[in-house]
């Protein structure tokens, strides 16, 4: 029973693989590296990733974090100006969209219900 588990990690590896092979995520890194190549955006990008980070904690907690929310909307008004963070995050979203397709797919073969976690 347990060896033919290898199978599925292999099968896994060359999915992933095949990721990384993608358009959407050979997009996804050009456009993050353009984006990282400038300081400020880095930096800008980092603090929309931590503040994301905490107001989808705030979601899952059953909370409202006003003030993360408001600094959040800031962040997204500066990017959407700079023209690599825009294309880096658009990029992002593209990717993340596929890879949550793909879990869809994988979660509906085995019978999982995602309907906590879809939108």
């Amino acid at each position: 029973m347990f060896q033919e588990a290898p199978v599925v990690y292999d099968t896994a590896k060359r999915l992933a693989d095949e990721l990384r092979q993608s358009e959407e995520y050979t997009a996804y890194a050009k456009a993050r590296e353009r984006a990282e190549a400038n300081e400020s955006t880095r930096a800008l990008l980092k603090q929309y990733e931590r503040l994301q980070f905490r107001a989808q904690a705030a979601v899952v907690a059953g909370e409202r974090d006003d003030e993360t929310m408001q600094k959040l909307q800031k962040i997204v008004e500066l990017l959407q100006f700079d023209e690599d963070a825009s294309a880096c995050l658009l990029a992002e979203y593209r990717f993340k969209t596929m890879l949550g397709d793909v879990y869809r797919i994988l979660a509906e073969a085995v019978g999982v219900d995602l309907g906590a976690l879809e939108a």
